[in-house]
């Protein structure tokens, strides 16, 4: 049996950073689900044992441990997998290390491919709703995948402006979103590409014993909060100067966690600098995030995307490596493959 999905990465835009077992959030996020972004995976289960990957077509053993691991922490709602030998196919439309989520987007396509698996063998999954359950699945391999089983604007964790918000899955966000945001632009520069100085893991880690964590946490709470109206009115230039906040935050606590690190480049504190400026002397309303590297997305809505993506041509990808940018948008989702 083979199956395949097509899943998305996602960029945060309330940060999820800071975790608790099994995977847990210690604060809530929000993302938009990405289009041009993705993975597209391939699962063979047969009857046997192991696992074997292939990544763009070339055996890549070193990514087995990190399947095992999910495979391990899943088996407890799907024993059945103990029973099968998996062959995994797996390949991204963006380079890898790039900054962006790799591990959103494989991991949440594995999940759907594993939940397919067991509803075609007839097994009965603990959740009703197949995408909840891959979600679910999802966050035990990568939290921030949870996310990217969804397309659009995705919450995930508890917090009291979020009806149905829950630590174990994500879902689709339940307020109303201004239709700007549904066509939402998102340019990844790319200043670096390679192995980040810090794993997601150990830099969520660093929050256990941050002095500023709790602080932060209801900061994260607090724009949950501020977004609804934001979002429902299409008030953009609040929008943008809540993402760049968030994004700004999380670079900060990694700057003041022990042992600290700094994550961006010059030339991510020359873009960030130029959006800015260009934000200000042009009225333009676009504006940046970034995740735990030094790559940087810069976000503005549809309906002035002649104009900056002159302005990143321009000004901002002479910044990046080898004048590299990827040029996505908010997407719908994964597609199956079958």
């Amino acid at each position: 049996m083979k199956i395949g999905w097509q899943s998305p990465s996602n960029i945060a835009l309330v940060k999820y950073w800071g975790k608790r077992d099994p995977q847990l959030p210690s604060n809530p996020s929000i993302s938009f689900t990405l289009e041009a972004c993705h993975s597209q995976t391939f699962v063979e289960f047969e009857v046997g044992q192991g696992i074997s990957l292939h990544l763009d077509g070339v055996d890549t053993p070193s990514f087995v441990p990190k399947i095992s691991q999910f495979i391990e922490r899943i088996l407890p709602r799907h024993p059945w997998l103990a029973d099968y030998r998996l062959t995994v196919e797996t390949h991204n439309s963006f380079p890898h290390s790039s900054g962006i989520a790799s591990s959103a987007s494989g991991m949440s396509a594995l999940a759907l491919c594993v939940v397919d698996a067991a509803i075609a063998l007839g097994h009965t999954l603990a959740e009703a709703d197949p995408r909840r359950e891959a979600s679910i699945l999802s966050r035990l391999g990568s939290g921030s995948a949870s996310r990217s089983v969804y397309g659009g604007l995705v919450a995930w964790g508890e917090t009291p402006s979020v009806p149905g918000g829950h630590d174990a899955y994500a879902i689709p966000y339940p307020h109303a979103v201004h239709p700007l945001f549904h066509t939402f632009c998102d340019v990844v520069v790319l200043v670096d590409v390679g192995q980040k100085a810090v794993s997601s893991t150990a830099g969520h880690a660093l929050m256990d014993k941050h002095p500023f964590a709790q602080q932060r946490f209801k900061q994260a709470h607090r724009h949950m909060a501020d977004l609804r109206g934001i979002l429902s009115q299409g008030e953009v230039l609040p929008f943008l100067d809540l993402v760049e906040s968030e994004a700004l935050t999380l670079h900060g606590l990694m700057m003041s966690s022990q042992p600290s690190y700094i994550l961006m480049r010059p030339n991510t504190l020359h873009i960030l600098e130029a959006i800015r400026q260009f934000r200000h002397e042009s009225g333009m309303p676009i504006g940046f995030t970034l995740d735990a590297g030094s790559n940087v997305h810069v976000l503005f809505p549809k309906e002035v995307e002649q104009s900056a993506m002159r302005f990143v041509s321009d000004v901002l990808a002479p910044y990046a490596k080898d004048h590299r940018f990827i040029a996505d948008r908010v997407g719908q989702g994964p597609v199956s493959l079958q």
